[in-house]
């Protein structure tokens, strides 16, 4: 609990603080504001003080260059940013410090763009601690006692009231509970477990209040488990080498190169900076993450926060997508599949009499019946003289008549006749179906089968990705295995991998991770259970609806409508931008290289191969804008 209270108190000093990317954004405005003041010295007469600025200019980012790419070096990378260091430090040295100023305007900008692109608003484990329950209510003498969940031991007694959340892994003591466990295991419907049955923490009681013993320390919990597996997948993600990166281990040499040759074959220090100049790669540090941007800019208009570039370059070479079920694939909401009644009353009046009693239940069911009864435009009258048993069933006066809704037990306890309904739904539990039955005035009048519903747009989303170029798409689901099958089916996946814990969800990824034929992967989730593997996949993709829980803040990108084809949506706009960024990348080089040529020969000065440079750099963003058009 402290550690939760301590993460409390911090965010909020936090939300105020200055967010690490307006350093780049501030640097590239000192550059720019430097080189202005310096170019007015110079007009105004007084060139060494102009020129004085304009080292300065340099000087600014040579300091904080020289560290990051010590750092990239030593991670065994070279950075782009290697070669703009080398032309600083030339211009430098033969006293061309406008070039070197406006090389150092260049990085810096570029460096802003990629901190706008990179920004990434995610809290990760602290949505994690913040939804742990923080305290308990354990049994002590006569009554409860309220106390932290890190005092409680094995064996003692703590009370469940209804809508909380299990604190501590624990076997059930009352003769049953009704709990939700979604959000770890990905089953939809609520479950009953009897005496005896173990219950993890981070559940939530669905039903009426109910006393568990714990099995284990909260620290050993299945949810504490869960935040350890997050925090571990983060750091198992391997580095990601940047599309920049990539093309500037070979350019960098081939630069080093021709300036080499340059120095030599003329004796002109002046020509190697001049070729340095207009190698500065300003279409790596300017173009690539404009187009990236520019994806993250399209992506958002579709519905989709991508936070950051990195997650748009990774979406632009995936090759594999798992899909959770529950609540991804599915609405994750029980609705009325069929209505099977029974004797003198017709499949809409037992849904009336059933939803007229329900109106006064909270329970998921009981919400989920009176919404699709309203749906068709069901008259509900107000029920009187009604008896709830949390869980199992509600019974009231409705018209006159009394009318029992709830299960075969809870029928059975209040004196109905429910042998006719011992033939409906007999495969409810293998096809993640469940039956609510109504009894009218002794009798079963009807059974009503709900299940989890397939969303509208999940049918073509495998199809969809498939033409995006993504190899293979399959589900991982704690759910039953008959369940996922069935969704699978319907939606034509490639493969199906259920009743998985959040262990062997992260084993699924980091396998499909290894596979050089099917990474990188994309993982789809909406629950807690989801949160370590879209922390470990390539790119992690949270459905951020109404109850989004802590997948949205591990996640790299959160879809913020409620349609799960906007997952092809994100992969395509990553393609697209991926695509462009490259586009501009060779083009920009291309024309790097035949100015290179005529620096080396002495055809332009390292001023002119500045403004050269910018002249290229112009015509490489118009291209990379692209990205933000469909």
């Amino acid at each position: 609990m402290m550690a939760v209270e301590a993460i409390n108190r911090t965010m909020p000093a936090l939300s105020h603080m200055p967010a690490a990317d307006a350093r780049p954004r501030l640097l590239a405005l000192a550059c720019l504001l430097l080189i202005a003041l310096g170019g007015v010295l110079s007009l105004l007469g007084a060139t060494a003080a102009g020129n004085a600025v304009w080292a300065a200019t340099v000087a600014l980012m040579l300091v904080p260059l020289t560290w990051s790419i010590v750092r990239t070096l030593a991670q065994g990378r070279v950075g782009v940013d290697a070669i703009a260091l080398i032309a600083m430090a030339g211009a430098l040295a033969i006293g061309q410090y406008l070039a070197g100023a406006v090389i150092a305007l260049m990085l810096s900008g570029g460096n802003a763009l990629e901190a706008s692109a990179s920004r990434r608003a995610r809290r990760e484990l602290t949505a994690l601690l913040e939804r742990m329950p923080s305290v308990a209510h354990r049994r002590s003498g006569g009554g409860w006692e309220e106390v932290s969940v890190e005092r409680l031991g094995v064996g003692d007694v703590v009370l469940v009231r209804a809508g909380e959340l299990v604190p501590v892994d624990g076997d059930v003591q009352s003769a049953e509970a009704v709990v939700d466990e979604s959000a770890l295991t990905g089953e939809s419907l609520p479950v009953t477990r009897v005496r005896g049955a173990a219950v993890q923490s981070g559940a939530a009681n669905a039903g009426d209040a109910f006393e568990l013993r714990a099995t284990r320390l909260a620290s050993e919990s299945a949810y504490a488990n869960l935040v350890r597996l997050v925090r571990a997948a983060e750091t198992q993600r391997a580095p990601f080498i940047r599309l920049a990166d990539r093309y500037a281990a070979i350019f960098l040499p081939l630069t080093l190169a021709i300036a080499a040759v340059a120095w030599v074959a003329s004796g002109d220090a002046v020509r190697a900076v001049a070729v340095l100049v207009v190698a500065t790669p300003c279409p790596l540090i300017l173009a690539a993450p404009i187009a990236i941007v520019s994806g993250v800019s399209r992506a958002a208009r579709a519905g989709v926060i991508v936070k950051g570039g990195t997650a748009i370059e990774r979406l632009g070479e995936a090759r594999t997508v798992l899909l959770d079920k529950t609540g991804t694939l599915t609405l994750g909401e029980p609705a009325v599949e069929e209505v099977v009644p029974f004797g003198k009353y017709g499949a809409e009046e037992v849904l009336r009499l059933g939803a007229s009693v329900d109106q006064l239940s909270a329970h998921v069911l009981a919400e989920a019946l009176v919404h699709d009864a309203e749906g068709r435009r069901l008259t509900l009258p107000e029920p009187v003289d009604a008896i709830e048993e949390p869980g199992q069933g509600i019974e009231g006066s409705v018209d006159g008549r009394r009318v029992a809704v709830g299960s075969v037990i809870w029928l059975r306890q209040r004196g109905y006749e429910i042998s006719d309904a011992e033939g409906v739904g007999n495969d409810g539990g293998d096809a993640g179906l469940a039956k609510v039955l109504v009894g009218v005035d002794g009798q079963l009048a009807g059974v009503i089968v709900m299940a989890d519903r397939l969303r509208d747009d999940a049918r073509k989303l495998a199809d969809e990705l498939r033409a995006t170029g993504v190899r293979r798409v399959a589900m991982v689901t704690g759910d039953r295995q008959a369940v996922a099958e069935r969704i699978a089916a319907e939606t034509g996946l490639d493969g199906v991998y259920a009743e998985l814990s959040p262990e062997e969800k992260l084993a699924v990824v980091r396998a499909m991770r290894s596979d050089p034929e099917l990474s990188p992967v994309v993982m789809v989730g909406d629950g807690v259970n989801d949160a370590p593997a879209l922390a470990l996949a390539d790119v992690g993709i949270a459905m951020g609806g109404p109850g989004a829980t802590v997948s949205s803040d591990t996640a790299d990108a959160v879809i913020t409508v409620d349609r799960i084809d906007r997952v092809a949506t994100a992969v395509s706009v990553g393609r697209r931008s991926l695509g462009i960024a490259r586009q501009s990348v060779v083009f920009g080089i291309g024309l790097s290289l035949i100015a290179m040529g005529f620096a080396a020969f002495g055809y332009i000065q390292p001023i002119g191969g500045a403004l050269l440079q910018e002249g290229i750099d112009v015509a490489v963003i118009l291209n990379a804008l692209r990205a933000l058009t469909d």
